[in-house]
């Protein structure tokens, strides 16, 4: 079943809501309780107030100290925010753009499928770094107790909030099918930032071809997580149990909170 919850911000184009999705034993996922969107800090007045009249309670950062400073997110009033780096300072988290700000050093780092081998060592990041673990568990954490609707991002909501997300609606009984729609959704949500970065890269000098794989969802870069999981833990569950430390109070709350 595709996600039939459609809330449109347009500051704000990856926002959507992870309910109206069908579990393997028939259940649904509950609107209006858990958000994933790219950034918040080009929010209009308008689409602020929007979030707000959501009921948007909690708003979680998954984006680094770099990310969050330079641009600081916009947040409804009342709401508590909450930042979960879940890249720390892992390599992976390193900012970007002092890199592409060196044609020479982009080159290098980039050459030969670096954009690539890069976003596949940063979805085997987000499941066994100890940073995104724990990042991950207090999220999850949050979604279960509330108070009432939360919304976690990162910058373009593709990655660290695709990874979110997949966690969320796997451990929920989403099929597999279903959670790589969701995550391939991004793509045609994106196009305005796709054209920034596009900008941003010639302009510095950089063959955009080399970065190109960054930008966009693939199918293999999901299925790098879900390998690293069962490479690293066996199964989900014991991903659950043991990389996030959830114990099964934890997975009923969340489960009481989401499911419908």
């Amino acid at each position: 079943m595709t996600n039939q919850a459609r809330v449109v911000l347009p500051t704000a184009p990856n926002f959507r809501d992870l309910g109206g999705y069908t579990t393997h034993d028939g259940a649904r996922v509950r609107p209006g309780v858990a958000y994933r969107s790219d950034a918040l800090h080009r929010l209009s007045d308008d689409d602020l107030r929007a979030l707000g009249g959501l009921g948007v309670r909690q708003v979680v950062d998954l984006r680094t100290e770099f990310e969050r400073q330079s641009n600081p997110d916009r947040v409804p009033d009342g709401a508590e925010y909450t930042s979960l780096d879940v890249q720390g300072d892992h390599s992976t988290g390193a900012d970007l753009v002092a890199v592409l700000s060196d044609p020479a050093r982009a080159r290098t780092v980039f050459a030969d499928g670096g954009a690539e081998r890069f976003m596949h060592d940063v979805n085997r990041i987000l499941v066994s770094g100890a940073d995104a673990r724990a990042g991950y568990a207090e999220l999850l954490r949050r979604v279960a107790a509330g108070p009432g609707a939360t919304v976690f991002h990162c910058s373009a909501g593709k990655d660290r909030t695709g990874w979110g997300a997949a966690l969320l609606l796997t451990l929920l009984g989403v099929p597999r099918e279903t959670v790589f729609a969701d995550y391939l959704a991004s793509n045609g949500r994106l196009a305005h930032l796709q054209e920034s970065f596009r900008a941003a890269v010639e302009g510095a000098g950089v063959d955009l071809e080399l970065v190109w794989p960054m930008v966009e969802c693939r199918t293999s870069y999901l299925e790098t997580a879900f390998t690293e999981v069962e490479k690293v833990y066996g199964s989900f569950g014991a991903y659950a149990a043991e990389g996030l430390g959830l114990a099964p109070g934890d997975l009923a709350a969340l489960r009481e909170r989401m499911l419908e």
